[in-house]
């Protein structure tokens, strides 16, 4: 972004808000706080920009077979009419005897938006389970937008998201253009970039749970995970 932009502190000054019984304090801190709020905003659309400006990722080696509920299919299949598709690897592995529930919040929430974010691109999920093993799965936790697909030979995985039998989640985008098929960007970093009590959060999270979270008085804590169960 290089046009010439308001001083965020200026357009937070603008803001009318005013809410029942708060003191001059709480005002003060919180035009301090939408100063921040519009920086960010301002940041996450820098970020974003510059991912969009990557040059071209490396081709991928091959066309990866998967399987479907309906058959087997290649990866240049899973674009549909769009030329972006975004695969997302979740830890379902065969030897796993129930989805990480990490994954499953973060799928519950895009079961939902799935038929919004695929009229802009594809979207599908892999695991390295049998693809009836993956569908039953989908079926107990009631994920009915979202496409599923097995990796049974492990190539998809052993070259974007670790070992052949990796059991760890990965965000993989890939672009089509003029036939080809390139890497255009996958999550990266472990716990090697974690900051001081933090887990290495994507940012902006992929997973609303945490976003909505970061906006209470007990934020999202330091040991507090998404459970299966209720």
């Amino acid at each position: 972004m290089t046009e010439n932009l308001t001083p965020a502190a200026d357009l937070a000054a603008l803001s009318q808000a005013s809410w029942p019984g708060e003191s001059a304090t709480y005002r003060k801190a919180r035009t301090a706080l939408l100063a921040e709020e519009i920086e960010l905003r301002r940041h996450i659309q820098r970020v974003a920009a510059q991912r969009r400006a990557l040059p071209p990722g490396g081709e991928v080696p091959q066309d990866y077979a998967f399987e479907g509920k309906n058959g087997s299919t290649r990866l240049s299949e899973m674009f549909g009419d769009h030329d972006t598709l975004i695969l997302y690897s979740m830890m379902y592995g065969p030897e796993r005897k129930l989805v990480c529930p990490m994954c499953a919040s973060l799928l519950d929430s895009w079961d939902g938006e799935a038929r919004h974010i695929t009229k802009r691109v594809a979207l599908a999920v892999v695991a390295r389970s049998p693809i009836d093993r993956i569908q039953r799965c989908a079926k107990e936790r009631g994920w009915t937008g979202l496409t599923f697909v097995s990796d049974p030979s492990g190539d998809f995985t052993a070259d974007y998201v670790g070992e052949r039998d990796a059991d760890r989640p990965a965000y993989t985008i890939f672009h089509r253009s003029n036939g080809t098929i390139r890497h255009f960007y996958s999550g990266e970093g472990g716990m090697e970039i974690a900051d001081p009590g933090q887990d290495p959060h994507s940012a902006p999270d992929m997973n609303p749970l945490w976003i909505l979270l970061d906006t209470t008085p007990e934020g999202r804590g330091v040991d507090w995970y998404p459970k299966l169960d209720d």
